[in-house]
């Protein structure tokens, strides 16, 4: 998602004051932090973040609940965000990443000992940001449950010959679970909890499916998935094909093998848009079964599915 995406989305939904206060709120919890940690939480923090998952907070509570956003759902989105950058040292200490959008990841830069002390340290952090908060505090320790769970489910799966449902079940529990925490923290109960675990999917999807047309365009984000046998959407269309799931399977994939899989991905591309859509019709189902206003919903799926035409 690019920030011109990024700030129409955060505009149009009308919560460019909310993201301001978050950012803030995130700069001044940096600024107090141990100075040995500091150099670290303001490469990985102090920078253009996307906020979509602060933003599907803001959404989901303006679509229950009238007046301004409070200060203390802008503590949780800012505990959320945090959660999230954890996850995302790890898949990048994970997945071997040197870059993410453009910038080196914090494991790059700082080492993988400061980078996974630096994890433990922001789930502290959070934790003690929320001490006032069971419900928080429940919802965060069964979210950094569901992710551990889901990331070595994920890479127990790799190099399987699995299907459509599979990576259901999988996006469910990575991606899906931290939308739901989003939804739970907004509303302070389960109303909108399948709304937003299906936007997650949804958003997992289109991630998929875009890393997949940037190895079309050369260059994307799709190389470690592929280089990893990762079940992503358009992996889980193409394997269909036995030929195909038999070169997907190999233990050591060749650069003619990869080359042959990628090829067999971009040609799913077009079924899995069709799912994509069928994602987001339901999720808008969702919204309007829970909710007496769900533009704001609407608006949020419409964006998150524009995402991988772009």
């Amino acid at each position: 998602m690019t920030d011109t995406i990024t700030r129409d989305i955060i505009e149009h939904l009308g919560f460019t004051d909310e993201i301001e206060r978050l950012r803030r709120y995130i700069e001044a919890w940096v600024a107090g932090c141990s100075a040995e940690m500091r150099p670290l939480l303001e490469w990985q923090f102090i920078a253009k973040p996307k906020y979509f998952r602060p933003l599907t907070i803001f959404s989901c509570y303006r679509a229950v609940r009238e007046g301004e956003i409070p200060e203390s759902i802008i503590r949780s989105a800012a505990v959320l965000e945090m959660m999230h950058n954890v996850s995302l040292v790890i898949d990048d200490i994970l997945d071997k990443s040197p870059e993410r959008r453009g910038k080196a990841t914090m494991h790059t830069r700082f080492g993988e000992l400061n980078a996974l002390m630096a994890s433990g340290f922001i789930v502290a952090e959070g934790y003690r940001l929320s001490a006032e908060d069971p419900h928080d505090i429940l919802l965060f320790s069964d979210l950094l449950k569901r992710l551990g769970v889901a990331e070595c489910a994920q890479w127990r799966l790799r190099r399987q010959p699995l299907g459509v449902e599979d990576w259901l079940a999988i996006a469910g529990e990575d991606t899906g679970s931290m939308f739901e925490t989003c939804a739970c923290l907004a509303t302070r109960d389960d109303a909108l909890r399948k709304f937003a675990h299906l936007l997650g999917v949804l958003y997992h999807g289109c991630d998929d499916v875009g890393d997949v047309k940037g190895l079309e365009s050369l260059g994307g984000g799709g190389e470690e998935d592929l280089r990893d046998g990762i079940l992503t959407l358009p992996a889980s269309l193409a394997i269909a094909d036995p030929s195909i799931s038999a070169l997907f399977c190999k233990p050591d994939p060749t650069p003619e093998d990869l080359t042959i899989i990628s090829a067999a991905m971009i040609t799913a591309l077009p079924a899995a848009d069709k799912k994509l859509d069928e994602l987001a019709a339901e999720a808008k189902w969702e919204a309007q079964l829970h909710t007496a206003t769900p533009a704001t919903l609407f608006a949020l799926v419409d964006y998150t599915r524009e995402l991988s035409r772009r």
